[in-house]
Formats: structure tokens, sequence, C-alpha cells
């Protein structure tokens, strides 16, 4: 199997409104697949069709080399951003029931189950009722239900909404983990600095529509590189500089100067021109960008607010 989901031309409209709009990508094995856009971008329409919980308009789906629905129910994971656990269940009782629900035996879904709320600081509490565990406590239980059968495909959505840094912490090992073990894992965020720090891929959406899908590297490309240099002349004139604003004076002839890149162009490049052409340096250094500035860059600030 190439690819654990894929979509292609996937539309989905709520009366006049385009809530996905020819929608198209895939997610292969191992990967941690972020799916980023501000509120009301598509994200979470798009999972529902994934999950078969609604049907696209248009367009195909593939969950597992299959299309959505019970078959490939087994073998996903999917944690929602609405929460919500029976309260008159045991913590134990609750990841259990969802780990048959998936098809899992009796035994082994309480035995993982076990190992589950173990590795989440919740051994202590197998036979507590949900409505006596805190909120905090409650979200692990609820993270134990998602990946009980280690699923090859694990779908969050929105995961890190209401969780302290601790269970933050918590859920991004665990996301690691599942796609070291050979899951795909997707979710999705409107929170720039989870994917950070998690993501191999990602896309940008707004408006239902993709606006960038690749690497983080290959989303920063599409900034102008910027440059702190200190020197004792203008970079204006050197190649592939785009614009260069004079800072601060600093005494004895030197310049802070702001520059900017022309896209495409490597600033090792513009560090050997300075060397060959004698220009004097005292400080030549690089502003790498989040994917905050990023994604205001690829879809605007009313794409990140849609």
């Amino acid at each position: 199997m190439q690819h654990a989901l894929r979509l292609d031309g996937v539309v989905k409209r709520f009366g006049a409104m385009t809530a996905v709009d020819h929608l198209s990508f895939a997610v292969t094995p191992g990967e941690v697949f972020g799916f980023l856009g501000g509120n009301g971008a598509g994200k979470t329409t798009s999972l529902r069709m994934v999950l078969d919980i609604i049907r696209p308009d248009a367009g195909n789906i593939a969950v597992l080399g299959k299309p959505p629905g019970r078959e490939a129910s087994g073998q996903l994971g999917f944690l929602p951003e609405e929460r919500g656990l029976y309260r008159s269940m045991t913590a134990l009782e609750t990841v259990v029931y969802f780990g048959r629900l998936k098809g899992m035996s009796a035994a082994d879904a309480r035995s993982r189950g076990r190992l589950l709320l173990d590795r989440f600081g919740l051994g202590a509490s197998l036979r507590t009722g949900v409505d006596k565990l805190s909120k905090g406590m409650a979200q692990k239980v609820q993270l134990a239900t998602a990946v009980v059968n280690a699923p090859q495909l694990l779908i969050l959505d929105e995961p890190f909404s209401g969780l302290d840094p601790v269970n933050q912490g918590l859920l991004e090992e665990e996301i690691l983990n599942a796609a070291k073990d050979g899951a795909a894992v997707v979710f999705s965020t409107h929170v720039m600095q989870h994917a950070e720090r998690l993501c191999d891929r990602l896309l940008l959406l707004a408006r239902g529509a993709k606006r960038f899908e690749g690497t983080q590297e290959q989303a920063r490309a599409t900034l102008p590189a910027r440059l702190e240099v200190v020197a004792r002349q203008s970079p204006a004139t050197l190649d592939g500089v785009q614009s260069a604003s004079a800072g601060a004076d600093l005494g004895d002839g030197w310049t802070a100067w702001d520059v900017r890149l022309s896209p495409g162009h490597d600033p090792a490049d513009l560090l050997q021109q300075c060397t060959e052409r004698g220009v004097p340096l005292r400080r030549f250094e690089q502003h790498r960008p989040g994917l905050h500035d990023v994604f205001l860059h690829i879809v605007g600030p009313a794409g990140a607010q849609s």
C-alpha cells in the first residue's frame, strides 16, 4: 500500500457554500502530516469525509486502500476536537469498549488498555469512573481510546485544544511514537508551533482550498530570505538582494542592514559575494521564518481567520 490516505478532487458543499473545494493530497505510512488552516477553513469537514461521517459531493477518497467505511475502521484511530466519554464507565472499561468497537478481542483490548493508561500516568485510576477524573486525566483516557488498536492511520482533529503543557507534551510524544511504529498521522491544527515541532509535511488550507503542500523547508522557501548584516557599505548592489534597509549606525563606519533576498537566492551565495568583493562584515545572520509567518504570507490574514 503506497498511501495510507489519499484524496483526489474532493468537493463538499453545504447549500451555496463550498466547504471543501477540489482538495487533493496523500499521506504515506510513517509520516506526520499537518493539516493546517484557520477556523472554518474546511479541516474538520475534510476529516469527517475521511471517516465516512459525511459523504463528498465529488471526488474520491481512499483510506488504507479502501473507500471510507467500516471495512477500514479497525485500523483507524480518531481523536475528535469535541471530546466525549461515557461518564458511567471506568477509565479501563472505556478504553476496552473502544478497542472492542475496533475489532479487538476483550483480552487484547484490556491488556493494551492497561499498558496505555499506565504509560499515561493513570495506572492507579484504572477503576475510577470517568466522572471522577480531572479534565486532564479524562483527556488522557480519550487519547488511549484513539490509539488502543495501534492504528495504521491516526487522525487527530485540533488535538491540543484545551490541553495543559504537560499533556501537550504527552500527546506530541504519542504522535511521534505512532509514526515511528509505521502509522500515518494526520492532525489538524491552527497552532503553528505544534506543526513546527512535529510535521514531516504539511498542507495549508484556506476557504476550503489547498494553498500549499510540502515540507517545512519548502514552505519557508516561499518567503524571501531575511538577513541581518553589519557592514561598512550597502549590500543593495549585490546579486540577489531584493532590498537592503539601513538600520542603526554603529559607529566607525559600521551600519546594521535589514536585507531581503529575492526568491530562490541562497544566503550562502551572498556571503561568498561579500568575500570575493572585499565587503567588510562584522555580522551576517539569517533569520529563519516561522510557520506562522509562512501561513500569513501564503493565505493572508483573511484566510488565517476564516
